[in-house]
């Protein structure tokens, strides 16, 4: 039994020949969050407090589809989410709908430790967040330059579009577009379990660019997009309609008690069951196992582990 720790940058098509100027920033990134939970569990501080700390890096990363890289909506605005869950007590906390906290992955810790809630969205989340003193902006904070041209880019083809979606040629029809254009995903998350045994899992995210507003997708919803328990700690990333039908996060621990199945084991059968092109996971066990399967074309992860393994990747080759 050792320490380990995974973290995604979002699943999906993702071209083998994606410009270094949109792989080399996400790549460092995931290094750069990986080595802040990795100095983070060797300092014994509690899975649930780094997986809400590498989060935030990740949010506070403009390439990344959450916090300030959030993708917009129809109308050009923000709604981000994020769920945080521990497994030992499985309290849990979830947000959807903000649109001016820096950290939504903080504000749904605060519904966890704070409130008698699990779940607060929209108006009642930004209240909350100002009530306990989160840091807030105005919206413009987190509308970027990229998003605004993959929300131009995603209305002209009249679809709701996937982050890592590359543009369509106006020719292709609008039948073809809907068909493959939707294989792009982009969430962030970390799990994380301490040499102990204790396991946490955070999950956050800006949706889908040119979603309808007051769409929720699966990163706030418990046991779909993010689950935690005394076996093992999951975030997906992926289509959120199709996660949530497989409650893809929940099934993973299901798998393994029920049917006692190993980690990587249960992991492959899940993401097995999703239509392919569809999801991605990583995923921590109680005795420090990792694995992060997905069945899209590639997948922004790293990880770490007690014993020094460690990898970052995108697609099946890693790059350590």
């Amino acid at each position: 039994m050792g320490w380990a720790i995974a973290v995604h940058g979002g699943a999906g098509d993702i071209p083998l020949s994606l410009p270094p100027e949109k792989r080399l920033p996400r790549e460092a990134g995931l290094r750069r969050c990986l080595d802040v939970g990795i100095a983070a569990l060797k300092a014994h501080n509690h899975p649930l407090d780094v997986v809400e700390l590498v989060v935030r890096e990740l949010e506070n990363n403009p390439h990344f589809n959450a916090g300030k890289g959030s993708v917009l909506t129809t109308s050009g605005t923000v709604e981000m989410e994020a769920c945080i869950m521990d497994g030992k007590t499985m309290k849990c906390g979830a947000v959807s709908g903000v649109s001016t906290v820096v950290n939504a992955i903080s504000l749904a810790r605060l519904v966890m430790d704070k409130t008698p809630h699990i779940y607060l969205a929209f108006d009642g989340a930004e209240a909350f967040a100002r009530e306990q003193g989160l840091e807030t902006v105005e919206m413009s904070h987190f509308i970027t330059p990229e998003n605004i041209e993959r929300l131009k880019q995603a209305q002209e083809a009249d679809r709701v579009q996937l982050d890592y979606t590359q543009p369509i040629p106006k020719e292709v029809p609008k039948e073809a577009a809907v068909a493959d254009g939707d294989s792009q995903i982009g969430t962030v998350g970390c799990v994380a379990v301490d040499s102990e045994g204790s396991l946490a899992t955070a999950t956050s995210t800006g949706g889908i660019v040119n979603k309808m507003v007051g769409r929720i997708g699966d990163t706030p919803i418990i046991g779909a997009g993010t689950y935690a328990n005394h076996l093992c700690a999951i975030s997906a990333t992926g289509r959120g309609e199709a996660i949530i039908r497989g409650t893809i996060a929940r099934d993973v621990a299901a798998v393994m008690e029920f049917k006692g199945l190993s980690l990587k084991e249960a992991a492959a059968y899940v993401i097995d069951q999703v239509p392919r092109g569809n999801a991605g996971l990583i995923a921590v066990s109680s005795t420090g196992e990792v694995t992060m399967p997905f069945n899209t074309t590639g997948m922004f992860r790293a990880c770490a582990t007690e014993d020094g393994y460690s990898e970052i990747a995108i697609w099946d080759s890693p790059t350590k």
